[in-house]
């Protein structure tokens, strides 16, 4: 048996050093209010962590209320700093009105569009809609302080009439608030990088939440895709804010009003409320931005899809099942034959699709790295704007002979790209297009298609460097 012996001097003052030490240690290393890893850096100073500020009113004294800047316009496209809104109208704050575009060519009352002077004379704009106020009037109405709606908003003053159609969402009213913003990034590179901050929210001011959805479901896919972080609010919301009685005050605002996009002279060419913005300065890569960021989402790396390095990919985008705008059924037949020959001469990627089948990541990727789509007039040519612009980059779009409609060509030149209307043996291309028209048999099954012609064509395209 061995007896404990007590410890001596040394080993009894090295136990106290080992137990002060770690006492020491568990206080500084594990408090959560101390010194966090993320603090250490080796150049000796201690960077502090990002606190974003709880920005919720706006206040001014008196006489001082923020005056509105419009940073950007033209019809129907808006860039606003310092907008205002209260009780459901908009109020835009200015000691010099004559600064301010006319308001006709700003907003609307909202209601559904139609033809004749009657409906053209019910979607102009009075008071309740948006008023030019002076400081001096914005402080009687306002008092001294306003709710701050900070960062980038999106206010869409549309009915839902046009909305809820994949086209007109991604090819129309998302193409053209993206050209109005983006044209403060004139900077933007090929693979879309960009110091805009990012869009933080959507008012949809006269639209519910069931009524912005196309039955394709490709409004919301594409809109959460390009910003995940994005909110938004509905004309129910916009009641709600209404209803509260108080001002708030819109850090910086795009305001997009189809009706007032019409008074605009660019519409009046080309019938595309889009192409108002096109006045604007900008980019050639501006639509680079929101096609990287779909395109992510769908599981391909935008820097290579589409890209010219990589097989040429023909995408006919077929109808046949449709029932209305097809082609006749022997020209189908034979169309195919003429591509899967080109796939067989040349190696080209040929994929012969009623894009309906697809799920929406599958149509949104294979319209990526697709160097030449064609198709009948319809829908789904929208997807279009997922394809990479080169130098070979073509849509080819086919029409019942005497027909014409600007919708995806006005599209596809926008982007950068080259369009070709068909009928049948025949084509036609920027600047020599057709008037729009719509003949008989425009909607029908009976549209007749040359498949040699386009095969040839597809062919000359893809020699292209």
């Amino acid at each position: 048996m061995h007896s404990l012996s007590a410890p001596t001097r040394r080993e009894a003052v090295l136990l106290v050093f080992v137990f002060v030490s770690l006492l020491l240690f568990s206080r500084t290393g594990y408090d959560t209010s101390g010194a966090r890893f993320w603090e250490v850096d080796k150049s000796g100073e201690s960077p502090t962590a990002q606190v974003e500020p709880w920005r919720t009113r706006i206040t001014w004294s008196n006489g001082h209320v923020p005056n509105t800047r419009v940073v950007s316009h033209v019809p129907g496209w808006t860039i606003f700093d310092n907008l205002f809104v209260l009780n459901g109208t908009v109020f835009v704050v200015t000691d010099f009105p004559s600064s301010i575009p006319d308001r006709l060519t700003i907003t609307s009352t909202a209601v559904n569009i139609f033809n004749g002077k009657e409906a053209v004379n019910s979607r102009t704009p009075g008071d309740r809609e948006m008023r030019v106020i002076s400081t001096d009037q914005a402080q009687k109405l306002f008092g001294s302080s306003a709710e701050s709606i900070d960062g980038v908003t999106w206010l869409v003053n549309d009915p839902p009439q046009f909305i809820t159609h994949y086209y007109h969402w991604s090819a129309e009213l998302f193409f053209g608030f993206w050209r109005t913003y983006s044209s403060l990034d004139t900077a933007i590179d090929e693979m879309g990088k960009s110091t805009l901050p990012a869009l933080r929210r959507i008012f949809f001011a006269h639209v519910d939440a069931d009524h912005w959805r196309d039955y394709a479901l490709m409004n919301q896919w594409v809109l959460r895709s390009a910003f995940p972080s994005l909110t938004t609010e509905y004309s129910y919301d916009w009641e709600d804010r209404a209803a509260m009685g108080r001002p708030m005050m819109l850090d910086r605002v795009i305001f997009t009003d189809r009706a007032a996009a019409m008074h605009g002279h660019h519409f009046l060419s080309t019938g595309r409320t889009a192409s108002e913005p096109s006045a604007l300065p900008g980019s050639a890569h501006w639509w680079s931005t929101i096609r990287a960021n779909v395109v992510r989402v769908c599981g391909l790396d935008p820097n290579v899809a589409g890209d010219m390095a990589q097989t040429p990919v023909i995408t006919y985008i077929s109808r046949q099942e449709w029932g209305r705008r097809m082609l006749i059924q022997e020209d189908h037949e034979r169309l195919v034959e003429e591509l899967y020959k080109l796939r067989d001469l040349y190696g080209y990627e040929v994929n012969v699709v009623s894009m309906d089948k697809f799920s929406r990541a599958e149509q949104l990727a294979l319209a990526a790295r697709t160097t030449i789509m064609m198709g009948v007039h319809g829908n789904g040519l929208t997807s279009l704007v997922w394809m990479r612009p080169s130098p070979r980059a073509t849509v080819m779009e086919f029409f019942f002979p005497g027909g014409f409609a600007q919708d995806y060509e006005y599209t596809t030149r926008a982007l950068g790209m080259v369009h070709y209307g068909f009928w049948d043996d025949q084509y036609f291309t920027s600047p020599d297009t057709p008037e729009q028209a719509y003949p008989e048999g425009f909607q029908g099954t009976s549209i007749p298609i040359d498949g040699a012609v386009v095969a040839r064509l597809c062919h000359e395209r893809l020699l292209l460097q």
